[in-house]
């Protein structure tokens, strides 16, 4: 330590006058360029991507974009500038100043100096074109490309901030964050719908596991989370989870992030879903305050207008029938087109770990999913058996006592109350943005035929 301070003492004597230098020019984001106060002729240097191209006798107009925000930056050059190689989706970079624009639609503007082109791009062979909007099932095609897109700029933008938010939301609540392993032994749904992992063929072992045990892509970190429970009141995970099943429907992905919670000492539903409200409404107010361009482009130009069926109610609720899409979307309709709890299902519908409410033929677990408009279930959860012997009792009526002993093992060491929640995140992002598909809000989707990149 004494060493450390003595050399940081040294460093700073030995520090000399600057030789005069001009003055570089500022590095800004587009998304700082557009929001700077002071526009009196500051040098800037600004780094992004051609989104259009417009050449007068005189002068020459850009628009740069660096994904920093919805608008370009619009920069003023002289028309002796080669504008052979400005062209749409070429990389520059542009040193002028950063000058007050005298046009009614925008504040400044950057009056440049200098314009180098980093990266050429023939928009001929572009697959994209100046002007147009190519739906979202175009752009599918291009995973490598689409994310230049201004569709797919806003929708990535929105999801950064609510990752942030979903952060945000559970560090100010007094949550801890807990990174459960995606690679797991434990099937949490129970629905045998699991990616095996297995090492490749040049070093596998015939009938040997690599971690002697059956291992698999998880399902939710769930389970994780309630072991860690028993040291911590409130945790949170927020990461990739993989399900196998053989589906290419708007609601589906092979890979895709849940947001999940669990909450000790809690004893009512209503406890879990004031947090599961606090979580949702905290969000999207944050999303919508910090990025309102960006949902306003998806609402007007990708948002198609959900359909829904309409049913008879005697076709759609029998007890202890599951709800399935088009009876969540209904029940959301029938009461106003805003987000509905659903509390209470049949015992035989649901996981093991779900807490019985011992409550005669109806014989209900405390489950709870919120539905939402366009979307259905956003959010699931529950509280979970903590008494021994009735999870005992699941365990053994499902052959599952041995595998999951350790589960057990957590209701003999001081156990308690607990409860949680599971939001799937793309979900969530379908259902503020009025996007239809669930593969237009991931940068990548992955579902059945399809792992591109």
């Amino acid at each position: 330590m004494f060493g450390a301070w003595r050399l940081l003492r040294v460093l700073r004597s030995c520090s000399s006058a600057p030789c005069p230098r001009p003055k570089p020019a500022a590095k800004l984001s587009v998304r700082e360029a557009l929001r700077a106060q002071n526009s009196n002729g500051e040098r800037v240097k600004v780094q992004g991507w051609i989104r259009s191209v417009r050449s007068q006798k005189e002068v020459l107009f850009l628009h740069v974009n660096d994904g920093s925000s919805l608008e370009s930056l619009q920069v003023v050059a002289d028309s002796n500038f080669d504008s052979r190689e400005l062209a749409f989706g070429s990389s520059v970079e542009v040193h002028g100043k950063l000058v007050k624009s005298p046009a009614k639609r925008q504040n400044v503007e950057l009056k440049a100096e200098k314009i180098e082109v980093v990266g050429n791009c023939d928009p001929k062979d572009f697959p994209f074109k100046y002007k147009e909007r190519p739906p979202l099932e175009y752009l599918r095609q291009f995973p490598h490309l689409r994310c230049r897109t201004n569709a797919l700029g806003s929708i990535l933008r929105v999801r950064s901030e609510a990752t942030a938010a979903i952060h945000s939301f559970f560090k100010d609540s007094g949550f801890v964050h807990i990174h459960t392993p995606i690679i797991t032994s434990n099937d949490c749904e129970g629905a045998g719908e699991l990616f095996q992992v297995e090492p490749s063929s040049k070093i596998k072992v015939p009938e040997e596991n690599f971690f002697d045990v059956p291992a698999f892509l998880t399902v939710s970190g769930q389970l994780h989370l309630e072991v860690m429970s028993g040291a911590f009141t409130q945790v949170f995970t927020f990461g990739p989870t993989f399900r196998a099943e053989n589906s290419q429907s708007r609601r589906h992905l092979a890979e895709f992030y849940m947001v999940e919670a669990e909450i000790s000492f809690v004893e009512s539903l209503q406890d879990l879903m004031q947090v599961m409200e606090g979580l949702f409404k905290s969000a999207t107010m944050m999303v919508l305050s910090n990025c309102p361009e960006d949902v306003e482009l998806c609402h007007k130009f990708m948002a198609p207008g959900q359909k829904i069926r309409t049913y008879a109610e005697k076709q759609l609720f029998n007890w202890g029938v599951d709800l399935h899409t088009e009876h969540e979307k209904y029940l959301v309709k029938h009461c106003g087109n805003v987000p509905v709890f659903v509390i209470n299902y049949p015992l035989a519908l649901k996981p093991f770990y779900m807490r019985d409410n011992e409550d005669g033929p109806q014989h209900t677990v405390a489950a709870v999913d919120l539905l939402v408009p366009g979307v259905g279930e956003l959010f699931g959860g529950s509280l979970r058996e903590e008494r021994y012997h009735f999870l005992e009792q699941r365990l053994a009526s499902s052959g599952l006592t041995e595998a999951y002993q350790w589960y057990l093992d957590l209701r003999r060491f001081g156990s308690v109350p607990h409860g949680g929640f599971g939001m799937g995140f793309e979900r969530y992002l379908q259902c503020i943005l009025g996007i239809d598909n669930i593969k237009d809000v991931i940068p990548f989707p992955r579902f059945t035929h399809s792992c591109l990149l």
